[in-house]
């Protein structure tokens, strides 16, 4: 039987694929002006946020660095031996399960509150949202009329058998999404969107997001599902190319688009809570969350920060009205229906 994502087997961990990288010189990890992050967001996502926060403070930053899923199960098996000061993810669902086994401590800071909007946050503040993004088709507009989705679902439809490429069953990303469709529309919706995606992808499933989208762009397929920054980025460095963004569900019956988001929750058992608050006031800054918008083409969440003005803006659409805080809870039978459909 597959392991699911939450695996609470601490051996599950894979050092092999953990490296782990000073991203700014500086003190040893137990000295008072420094921190030790574990992110599950690549590096070059996050890196640059973090020279800023070391730049402007002086504390410096090492940074483990692997998928969410392994920095979890590392986290529970190191318990109150654990160098972590923060654990940063790529979605919110790691974040909440890091919650709710006590991995996490809650903050009390105004800053937050004032800053993201509470959907975006543990009820508790243990974690904090820090960028949305939307998980959304891509398209090719020399092969796909928009007219005909209305829906995400809709590419489960048999009309796109051999056109769609999608992400592989461990991608956090289609797990999340899965798992808002399961909330808003049901078992059986999710069901039938799993096995039409299967059947229509063929081998067009992919470990990346870009390489969906370069799939996409090189008419390999005809759409794709990926978040959304990933269209934006390749536009950067192909402005040619045949792509676009489509964004569904938004009639009256529709779900709405799936948002999820990227964040950070301080550990339970770090020993440089100060430096912590500090960095989290920093990241929920408007400058920080500028960063995000203009070096990761993501959403910022406080909202007096404008959005890239090559994104859809942030207004323009409405999002499922499923709470982040629930992604934990929906993940596992999520993960059992993926298993079997036989999504790979």
């Amino acid at each position: 039987m597959k392991k699911h994502i939450f695996d609470r087997n601490p051996f599950g961990v894979s050092l092999v694929l953990v490296s782990l990288l000073v991203v700014c010189g500086g003190s040893p990890a137990n000295a008072a002006d420094s921190l030790t992050v574990y992110s599950g967001r690549a590096e070059r996502l996050i890196k640059p946020v973090l020279d800023s926060f070391q730049q402007k403070t002086g504390i410096s930053i090492r940074m483990l660095t692997s998928g969410s899923t392994e920095l979890l199960n590392r986290l529970q098996a190191e318990g109150e031996r654990t160098p972590a000061d923060v654990f940063i993810t790529n979605e919110a669902g790691t974040l909440e399960r890091a919650r709710e086994l006590h991995l996490l401590r809650p903050v009390n800071m105004k800053e937050v509150e004032r800053a993201i909007p509470s959907p975006f946050r543990a009820p508790d503040n243990s974690w904090v949202g820090l960028s949305g993004r939307i998980w959304v088709v891509v398209y090719n507009t020399s092969l796909v009329n928009p007219d005909n989705l209305n829906s995400l679902l809709d590419v489960a439809n048999p009309s796109w058998k051999g056109k769609l490429a999608i992400p592989t069953a461990g991608n956090e990303y289609l797990q999340a999404g899965v798992s808002v469709i399961r909330a808003a529309k049901g078992e059986e919706a999710a069901e039938t969107f799993l096995r039409g995606i299967k059947e229509n992808s063929g081998n067009f499933v992919f470990g990346k997001n870009r390489q969906i989208v370069d799939a996409v762009a090189k008419g390999k397929v005809a759409l794709g599902i990926v978040n959304h920054y990933y269209i934006f980025r390749h536009l950067e460095k192909h402005p040619q190319a045949p792509i676009a963004l489509l964004l569904t569900d938004q009639g009256p019956d529709g779900m709405g688009t799936i948002m999820n988001a990227a964040g950070i929750g301080v550990t339970a058992h770090t020993t440089h809570l100060a430096e912590a608050k500090r960095l989290i006031q920093f990241l929920v800054s408007q400058a920080g969350q500028k960063m995000f918008a203009e070096l990761n083409k993501e959403y910022p969440l406080h909202s007096a920060v404008q959005t890239d003005p090559s994104l859809p803006p942030r207004k323009s659409f409405r999002v499922a009205e499923v709470p982040l805080a629930r992604l934990s809870e929906l993940r596992e039978p999520t993960m059992t229906l993926i298993e079997r459909v036989g999504l790979r």
